[in-house]
């Protein structure tokens, strides 16, 4: 019934997958957290250039800004990101590039969210007791923001993995582009989908479950 399957390395594109989600993850949540402690930070022109890049990046598709790096970044300035001469390993450089720079405005928002339900008496009385800005912001208010928000953060992750099959578009060999080859040479259309879509479903929904134990543990009692 699988005999379809023979000769093509699922396994494989599965596994570009999964670095392309876990290295954007990462870097998402990163730059993110960067963006939301502009968002809330004493320094207006942090603040104008955090509100305006969350604004204009979630408005923007996600495949225009996986392109963009590819003939924007690559072709057109040469930024290869210390990959020269290997062109597989310079689109999935780039295209976890174009991920992470879509993926932290929402990594942003949800931060933000978890930030605001800090009450602000905390944040009042470490300033009393002499702690700077970023002492309060690492100290008292992200520990708490986190805990907080590891719900939405799980949602973003789950659509981060769906998300990257985006990457296509620039010819990183991840599982869109083993499914669209299989699509091309064999007659199997039907199964063909239900082998993909059962693959991400087994990537997706264990993030969703165990997040979800997590932030029932983690959850703070106000």
């Amino acid at each position: 019934m699988f005999d379809f399957l023979d000769g093509y390395d699922l396994l494989g594109a599965f596994w570009v997958t999964v670095k392309l989600t876990a290295l954007s993850a990462v870097g998402s949540l990163i730059w993110g957290t960067v963006l939301a402690a502009m968002r809330v930070g004493p320094v207006p022109l942090m603040r104008g250039f955090a509100t305006g890049y969350i604004n204009i990046v979630r408005n923007i598709p996600l495949t225009v800004i996986i392109v963009f790096a590819s003939l924007g970044l690559f072709q057109t300035l040469g930024i290869a990101l210390g990959a020269e001469g290997d062109f597989k390993a310079i689109n999935f450089r780039l295209a976890v590039l174009g991920l992470i720079l879509y993926t932290s405005s929402f990594v942003c928002e949800a931060v933000r969210s978890g930030i605001n339900t800090v009450p602000m008496g905390q944040a009042e009385a470490a300033r009393a007791l002499g702690l700077s800005f970023r002492q309060v912001l690492a100290r008292i208010i992200l520990p708490q923001a986190f805990r907080s928000v590891v719900n939405p953060l799980a949602n973003v992750l789950i659509a981060l993995t769906k998300n990257t099959t985006i990457a296509a578009a620039i010819g990183v060999g991840e599982a869109a582009v083993l499914m669209k080859e299989m699509i091309e040479n064999e007659a199997e259309l039907v199964l063909i989908s239900l082998v993909f879509a059962f693959g991400f479903v087994v990537l997706t929904l264990p993030t969703g479950l165990i997040l979800g134990w997590v932030s029932k543990k983690v959850a703070i009692k106000r």
